[in-house]
């Protein structure tokens, strides 16, 4: 019996490198029903993540979408030389209506703790954060023409945060660093893997 391929929503991250592919897949996914928002952000990639996605760009489409086997399809077609990243949300943790406008998504991996307490733990701290609108858990799918030199062990264990704020990047940079802080005093190890700051919503 074949398996059935299970449709998750979520986010999908792709290089923005100028080139045909690039402009091509953004005009598909701004005409595209199953993106919902699509954004042109900067991404920064943590020291503990860089060695994984050594070829990660500076500049990346961010769209969000309601069908993960979309996404694979688009991917598989305008596949490039840089990392392309697609967060499944398998579990939203909360989503609450924020006064400000979304500037800011933060992703990260948990290396360790992954029942069910652990994970209501994470929830809890992070709903204690205000400017956070939407959390959700799930997995990293990874597109790229060239193959990745290391696995990256913690695919299966990303958190995805949302931030609404009118401060600077650098500003909201640092309140998501204090909240990671604070998951892991609590003993659990939530690393920073990249930081998409919204620089216009094309969608």
């Amino acid at each position: 019996m074949s398996k059935l391929a299970l449709s998750y929503s979520g986010y999908v991250c792709a290089p923005y490198l100028h080139t045909h592919q690039s402009i091509e897949l953004k005009e598909n996914w701004m005409k595209s029903k199953n993106i919902e928002k699509l954004f042109f952000v900067t991404g920064t990639f943590s020291s503990e993540s860089k060695p994984y996605f050594s070829d990660s760009t500076n500049h990346y489409l961010l769209a969000k979408f309601k069908d993960t086997g979309i996404i694979s399809k688009d991917l598989t077609r305008y596949n490039q030389d840089k990392t392309s990243f697609v967060f499944n949300i398998k579990d939203d943790l909360f989503q609450r209506e924020v006064r400000d406008v979304t500037n800011f998504v933060s992703v990260y991996y948990l290396e360790y703790g992954e029942d069910f307490e652990d994970l209501q733990q994470v929830a809890t701290l992070l709903l204690k954060r205000d400017k956070i609108e939407k959390a959700g858990l799930g997995n990293v799918d990874i597109y790229c023409t060239t193959p990745v030199k290391f696995t990256f062990p913690y695919a299966e264990h990303v958190v995805v945060i949302e931030v609404a704020s009118e401060k600077s990047h650098q500003s909201v940079k640092k309140y998501c660093e204090q909240t990671r802080r604070d998951v892991n005093r609590k003993g659990l190890t939530m690393t920073n893997l990249m930081s998409l700051s919204i620089l216009d919503q094309l969608k």
